[in-house]
């Protein structure tokens, strides 16, 4: 017959409920994004015949990135160019910026005010000789005849003069857009950024709306972070975010907020906070997780147990109050961790002690032994 051997109560070790002031922390994972992203796309049809960049490759604004075959498009601007000096001349322009001031200075209208004016002094000096009796009354009708003409021919002038002013203002446009054609076939980068995608080969034909390259800005990345709504009083702008990554795991970047969503998610109940961070050397690469902490302002007086006092069992956590020799085990609501030990929003109050080893082996009742050396 085997006789139970009773070993007595349990050695343990425990902690007493703290009470302090603490300063509150969001912490939260998320991911790094560029602050730009573009595609830089064809506006016009041609074969691209030169191609200046590739993956990686870093490019400043203006820098030329390709070149699309821009033979067609001098032709078409060489051709609209002579259409618009022969409108110009017809108005007595030379220079693209001259403007027409006056009507009666153009060829045409100057030209029919002369005849007009001529034709005016020959009906006055006929109509003079037959008030005097010594003119002619058919010559008076063929000089007013004339005049009649003279006139309806100088409006017309002035009106042709306007037609044309704007035809070489169409003429201008015309030019100006094949112009800015000729323009696209050299395609440039709109600011300074790395080349994250080359999508054109040399010799390839492209149309508008083409896409060619995808240009990222990394200095700053953007950091996104899903905050839990709970934390939306204590999340503010230009609050310091401590960054860590696992790829740099004895490394602290330090980034800012920059903003904040005015809408929580409905599903995941959180809010998106984005941090600006730092990144001259090109370390940090979008799509990247990391993990970030928000000091915030917000002071709170909390009750705290050391981390390794929760036990989680069956859906729930548990604590473990050390009492007159025995254990009640309690399941309590946490809060924040603070580094090695974690808020207690119910379950304790303040001074109890709590087992923080062998958490396993303990339930309601079990007899232990507070010690030390305990394991």
């Amino acid at each position: 017959m085997t006789t139970k051997v009773d070993t007595g109560p349990i050695a343990i070790r425990a902690a007493h409920v703290e009470t302090r002031q603490v300063q509150r922390t969001v912490e939260s994972v998320g991911t790094l994004f560029p602050s730009d992203e573009v595609i830089v796309s064809a506006e016009i049809d041609g074969r691209v015949d030169q191609v200046m960049f590739d993956m990686g490759d870093n490019v400043r604004k203006d820098q030329v990135l390709a070149h699309i075959s821009d033979e067609e498009q001098r032709y078409i601007v060489a051709q609209n160019e002579a259409q618009l000096r022969q409108s110009m001349e017809r108005l007595g322009l030379k220079n693209e910026n001259d403007r027409v001031e006056d009507l009666d200075q153009t060829p045409e209208v100057r030209r029919a005010k002369a005849d007009l004016l001529e034709s005016e002094q020959r009906f006055k000096r006929i109509r003079n000789l037959v008030d005097q009796k010594i003119g002619a009354v058919a010559d008076l009708d063929q000089a007013s005849a004339r005049y009649a003409a003279m006139q309806a021919g100088y409006d017309a002038s002035r009106y042709q003069a306007r037609n044309l002013i704007q035809e070489v203002e169409r003429f201008k446009a015309i030019v100006e857009l094949q112009r800015k054609k000729l323009r696209d076939t050299t395609v440039r980068a709109p600011f300074d950024a790395s080349v994250k995608e080359r999508q054109v080969t040399k010799g390839q034909f492209v149309r508008p709306n083409t896409p060619l390259f995808v240009l990222v800005v990394n200095n700053p990345v953007r950091l996104r972070l899903e905050v839990p709504e709970r934390m939306a009083p204590w999340t503010s702008v230009g609050q310091v975010a401590e960054v860590s990554m696992e790829a740099f795991p004895n490394r602290l970047f330090h980034g800012r907020v920059s903003r904040i969503a005015p809408t929580v998610d409905q599903a995941k109940r959180t809010f998106i906070v984005e941090a600006l961070i730092a990144n001259p050397a090109g370390e940090l690469k979008p799509g990247s997780y990391a993990r970030a902490r928000l000091k915030t302002q917000k002071m709170d007086e909390v009750r705290l147990i050391p981390a390794k006092a929760v036990n989680y069992v069956l859906g729930s956590n548990k604590a473990y109050v050390v009492r007159e020799g025995a254990v009640e085990a309690r399941e309590v609501k946490v809060g924040d961790r603070f580094e090695e030990q974690i808020e207690i929003l119910e379950g304790l109050k303040d001074d109890e002690q709590v087992a923080t080893t062998q958490l396993n082996r303990l339930d309601t009742g079990v007899k232990v032994r507070v010690t030390a050396d305990a394991e």
